[in-house]
């Protein structure tokens, strides 16, 4: 294959035959001319995997469509600034929300538009923050979901009903769903209703995406006419190396096959949340079956001793940012021996770009390793367990696992890290405010494990990423070192009409997912930190620098 596709250059080495066979095998196969026909024998020839693609394919044309809805959206958007809202609070999970996260943090909002916030979890304390930060007079409040019966979206929606009603309320939904029936009857503002026929995951570019986006000021338009453009280049006949996303999810498949499966994430700091998405695209759409990409952001970029031979990387590089150092130590890691792959973006609207890019690479790279991209079967699993912890606290008064106490989650920590071999992953799973003091600290713990390990490691904060990394914790490859940590909550907050509190929510989510993991005999430690919690990570920051790793 070329060195350069369009905007992505492919630095491959000895991988590059391997993926010019990817390339030709999707040519035999007529893979883009089946793609752009949505046939789901692409990825499984059975009735059930026929009928789920059919019904999530719709993110194909979404660019082109959204662009004619465009005025209308910016309509809306100006009548909240005529209206005097100050704030904009989105309460979705997933789908629903890492795009508007990722965008709300790349673009500065326009002038006189209302602050974007997303909120996306059920720990009390990140709540009770966004409370400090708005007047609910002024704020409007976007409940978005899919399946419109996200427990998270629920909650939170009912929350915030208590404070605050009627008009200073919108819903982005599919047809038909309890949200849609809830928001009419309770007379919302506004209903945006998403074509049914995108998975959540796949959903940047519709309302999701974009309604929240064009609140803020930010610039729709303009994404989805890159997003569009993009779209508009995957052309029938065109061989699979000539189409860039094409070509990028054979080389993520290729790589995989030899062993680098996680796909690391490097990229300009103006883009730097882009990470967020991709994760959550790649994770949930190919983690499953016992397989999995494996999807690395946020990781601070080590020198070459630092990582074993299961690694790719992936830049990419907003033209004109001063990316000395990443370039440099990139060409560090080339020369010695590791794939690296570059994409270069224009500005930052080439995010509309990357949305689609990715999407088709996924889908690409699915279709070669025997995966359905489009399903999440191990979700429910942890959703269910997490039910039945919650009603087992409503029966009893406590959860049936007791909460360790750090110093045994220390002594845990240690086994895993004696535990880890080549070619695993750790994951650092946070139930905790997802804030800068604590990405930091839990930043310094991930270099730690990775140094001492030189394994790959995430980190997700929970329940945000059980609609993200979950399905591929429990579906993916069995090569996962889930480190869950907990605290005691400096605070509490009722749900309206229900017995239980978002802290219980919260721990009940935790316990489900533990169970889950558990379940599975995964390799699993659970670090519960006391009310100073800056303190007790320190202390487990000291533990794993202590720690003996036997390779």
């Amino acid at each position: 294959m070329p060195e350069q596709t369009g905007a992505t250059t492919f630095h491959l080495g000895k991988h590059r035959d391997s993926v010019q066979a990817a390339l030709a095998r999707l040519d035999r196969q007529r893979f883009l001319d089946r793609f752009l026909a949505k046939d789901p024998t692409l990825w499984k020839t059975d009735d059930e995997t026929a009928r789920v693609v059919r019904n999530r394919m719709g993110w194909l044309d979404v660019a082109a469509m959204m662009r004619d809805q465009v005025a209308g959206i910016l309509r809306f958007a100006d009548q909240l600034r005529g209206d005097g809202f100050k704030h904009v609070v989105l309460l979705g999970m997933g789908g629903s929300s890492l795009c508007p996260d990722v965008l709300r943090q790349t673009f500065r909002r326009g002038r006189g538009r209302p602050l974007l916030h997303v909120l996306d979890s059920t720990d009390p304390e990140a709540i009770a923050a966004v409370d400090r930060a708005i007047d609910p007079e002024w704020t409007l409040f976007v409940v978005s979901s899919k399946s419109g019966t996200t427990i998270e979206s629920q909650m939170l929606f009912r929350y915030y009903w208590a404070k605050s009603q009627g008009e200073r309320f919108i819903a982005i939904t599919d047809p038909g769903t309890p949200l849609e029936r809830i928001a009419r009857e309770r007379g919302f503002r506004r209903v945006f209703l998403n074509p049914p026929d995108i998975g959540g995951r796949y959903s940047a570019l519709s309302y999701f995406g974009m309604v929240p986006a064009a609140c803020a000021g930010i610039d729709i338009g303009g994404l989805l006419e890159r997003g569009d453009e993009l779209a508009r280049g995957l052309r029938p006949g065109l061989a699979a190396g000539a189409c860039e996303p094409v070509a990028l999810g054979a080389a993520l498949a290729a790589l995989a096959g030899a062993g680098r499966d996680k796909v690391t994430f490097v990229t300009s700091r103006s883009i730097a949340t882009f990470g967020y998405w991709v994760e959550q695209l790649i994770a949930e759409s190919t983690g499953k079956e016992g397989k999995g990409l494996i999807p690395i952001e946020g990781e601070e970029l080590g020198r070459p001793s630092e990582y074993g031979k299961d690694r790719c990387f992936v830049h990419l590089r907003v033209r004109g940012s001063s990316d000395v150092s990443l370039r440099r130590r990139l060409t560090s890691l080339r020369r010695a021996g590791h794939p690296v792959i570059q994409i270069d973006l224009e500005d930052r609207l080439d995010l509309g770009a990357e949305f689609n890019r990715w999407e088709i690479a996924t889908a690409t790279a699915a279709s070669l390793m025997g995966i359905n991209p489009f399903d999440e079967p191990n979700v429910k699993e942890s959703k269910d367990n997490s039910a039945r912890a919650l009603e087992t606290f409503q029966a009893t008064g406590s959860f049936s696992s007791p909460v360790p106490a750090l110093d045994e989650g220390v002594r845990a920590l240690a086994r895993l890290i004696e535990s880890t071999r080549k070619g695993d992953y750790i994951a650092l799973m946070a139930y905790l405010r997802m804030d800068a003091p604590t990405v930091a600290l839990l930043g310094k713990l991930r270099l730690k494990l990775r140094r001492r390990c030189r394994a790959a490691t995430t980190l997700g904060f929970g329940p945000r990423f059980l609609h993200s990394t979950g399905q591929l914790h429990k579906g993916g490859p069995p090569n996962g070192v889930f480190i869950q940590i907990t605290s005691e909550k400096a605070l509490d907050l009722p749900i309206p009409g229900e017995s239980f509190s978002f802290k219980t929510l919260e721990a009940a989510q935790a316990a489900g997912d533990l169970r889950s993991l558990e379940g599975r005999g995964y390799r699993v430690a659970r670090l519960h930190l006391g009310a100073s919690k800056k303190e007790d990570l320190e202390r487990v920051l000291a533990a794993a620098r202590q720690a003996r790793h036997l390779s």
